[in-house]
């Protein structure tokens, strides 16, 4: 697995990581890791694939999970969003004795149906002709048609840097794109994580349904579940001091 690129902040209390979801970096967390830095030590990962880490060959959820596992020195309180929320329950499920706690936002242990939206996505980034481009608004303009929503494509545009050699994309989208059927996925799991876990859903997204919960108590007796209303997928994007609150409660008990 790739070398993992984290940025650490806080100096003293118990450690904790945050992981982040598809087309994301850790600097996404930064608001929110900065407010639980006063009292905690916080580690913002770069998922393997994404922003500063180093790419693999394939998407795997064990290995991303050993990965993270890898950065764990003592138990620490996992928080993962959306494709970093499934590693982050797989981290403990996999090493329950690096785990002290866990956070879920807006994602379930299930497999999601096959969707066009993140495909599409990546389709129209792999058509911005890389060396052609002039500017960061040429490539906002490039993807409206696809993207017309112009938060989705400020958070996308994150992934797109400049430097001497040129314009690059930090994700690695080829693979992303090939194994989207794996991210959808939820691999086999054994045993269950009797820790406290913390499920938060945004309450407008279809991400945390009722029919999820019999997957999630089965694996995560202990789970509790809070639901930031007006809150779509990105949660701690649309409400980041709902959430900074919501963590800065369980990290607390």
């Amino acid at each position: 697995m790739s070398d993992l690129h984290v940025t650490r902040l806080g100096d003293h209390g118990s450690p904790v990581v945050l992981c982040h979801g598809l087309f994301g970096q850790g600097r996404n967390w930064t608001q929110i890791g900065k407010a639980l830095g006063h009292d905690h030590r916080v580690t913002l990962v770069d998922m393997p694939n994404h922003g500063r880490s180093g790419w693999t060959e394939r998407i795997d959820y064990a290995e991303m999970a050993d990965a993270i596992a890898g950065l764990l020195e003592e138990p620490t309180a996992l928080v993962g969003h959306s494709m970093g929320g499934k590693v982050a329950m797989l981290v403990a499920l996999r090493h329950p004795g690096l785990v002290s706690r866990l956070c879920v936002v807006d994602v379930a242990p299930v497999a999601y149906r096959a969707s066009d939206e993140f495909a599409g996505f990546i389709d129209a980034m792999l058509a911005i002709d890389l060396a052609s481009l002039t500017s960061r608004a040429d490539a906002d303009a490039a993807l409206a048609d696809a993207v017309p929503d112009p938060g989705v494509r400020a958070f996308l545009l994150q992934s797109l840097r400049r430097d001497d050699a040129g314009w690059a994309w930090m994700s690695n989208l080829e693979v992303l794109r090939r194994d989207l059927g794996v991210i959808r996925d939820w691999p086999a799991t054994e045993g269950s994580f009797d820790g406290p876990v913390l499920w938060i859903a945004g309450g407008d997204s279809r991400y945390v349904r009722d029919e999820h919960r019999a997957a999630m108590e089965a694996l995560f007796p202990r789970v509790r579940r809070a639901t930031v209303k007006g809150a779509g997928h990105w949660v701690h994007s649309q409400e980041p001091a709902i959430v900074t609150e919501l963590l800065t409660r369980f990290l607390a008990d």
